[in-house]
């Protein structure tokens, strides 16, 4: 089976600082690209930069702020964007160059279990084609709440989606150092990762933390929800000719984070990352241990506190003491029952409410979400 490979490209990589697109990265980019495409890769591009490529087409002097000029920008830009890119690969590979194809999506289409297989279809069918399939998120009618970050995470569902065998998420950073290089000419790069724990967490920084290096935290975070689904990933620079290249051979400039995982099932995939999870239950050590290490259900006797309102069949987060998230389940109890019967053992449980099966999520329909 043909390799594939999700490149992700931000925004302040293919457009001007003063708005537009800049057309001399878009074709460094496409080149970069194509020749991956030519060495026989199937090749989806995750690209962002509507918003910038638009705004000032529209006739904003500054970036716009409000929802509803943010989502005309994109309307605009979605159309120069592509227009660039059509331009940029009509030069490569045989028949009148590479050809590209648009596809927008929105968290909401992940979590559409026949949506996000259509889509699946969809790009399938592109690849097959050795068309180069252009992924962005659909900005005129995402909301801010569930918009994706950066597209980061977009790419990292992208990623799992299509069973990549690698990820690239370009930056204007060389990886991931042990501090802000910018600062501390000390700071080391991590070369490997393999699990991604609190401490490359906090190494990454958060939104406006002085210590986050060009949204870092988000790209870390977009690589750890593709390294659960099995999908290894690059954080780095591709900056001259064959970077790229090398970035996918794994000699490239960055950090390379490898993963043990193998990829879920795209019913696990669709429970762990595109699921929009109805309330959160909060457990004990045991049952937390139970989760997992022993691969087990989870049991009312190990459950400490709920929140919000959810049915049977609703997909529920677990968190442990601590309120870190553990992962997430389909639940077998509405949230009244389950705090009804919170702590109790099996027999009181059956003595107390009438459902279907003991277990409040069963390991069949859970998936771990921390590493």
């Amino acid at each position: 089976m043909t390799d594939t490979i999700v490149v992700k490209i931000g925004s302040s990589s293919l457009t001007s600082d003063e708005g537009g697109i800049n057309r001399e990265r878009i074709a460094f980019f496409a080149h970069e690209l194509a020749a991956l495409h030519e060495a026989g890769y199937q090749v989806l591009l995750v690209t962002s930069g509507a918003i910038a490529a638009g705004f000032k087409k529209i006739g904003y002097h500054t970036r716009p702020k409000l929802v509803h000029e943010k989502q005309a920008a994109a309307a605009v830009g979605q159309a120069l964007l592509m227009q660039a890119y059509q331009e940029a690969f009509a030069s490569y590979g045989n028949n009148g160059g590479i050809g590209v194809a648009q596809i927008l999506l929105t968290r909401a289409d992940f979590s559409n279990r026949k949506r996000i297989q259509n889509a699946l279809m969809t790009i399938e069918e592109l690849l097959h084609r050795r068309m180069l399939p252009i992924v962005n998120e659909n900005d005129t009618v995402a909301t801010d709440e569930l918009k994706f970050s950066e597209n980061d995470t977009l790419s990292a569902l992208v990623g799992n989606l299509v069973k990549a065998k690698r990820l690239i998420i370009l930056t204007d950073m060389d990886g991931l150092y042990t501090e802000d290089p910018r600062k501390n000419p000390n700071a080391v790069r991590y070369d490997r990762v393999e699990q991604i724990s609190d401490d490359i967490l906090r190494v990454a920084g958060g939104a406006g933390s002085a210590v986050g290096t060009g949204g870092m935290r988000s790209k870390i975070e977009a690589a750890r929800i593709a390294m659960r689904g099995g999908v290894p990933v690059f954080i780095g620079r591709v900056v001259e000719p064959g970077d790229l290249n090398l970035a996918v051979s794994g000699i490239g400039k960055g950090t390379y984070f490898e993963t043990s995982q193998h990829n879920l099932t795209t019913k696990k995939q669709w429970l762990g990352f595109h699921s929009m999870p109805q309330g959160r239950i909060f457990v004990d050590q045991g049952a937390e241990r139970a989760l997992l290490e022993g691969g087990k259900s989870l049991l009312p006797a190990g459950i400490r506190t709920i929140e919000g309102d959810f049915h049977p069949g609703d997909v529920v987060e677990v968190y442990n003491e601590q309120q870190q998230s553990l992962g997430r389940g389909v639940v077998n109890y509405a949230a009244w029952q389950v705090q009804a019967v919170a702590g109790l053992s099996t027999e009181e449980v059956r003595r107390r409410v009438e459902v279907t099966r003991i277990e409040v999520i069963h390991r069949d329909e859970w998936v771990t979400l921390r590493s």
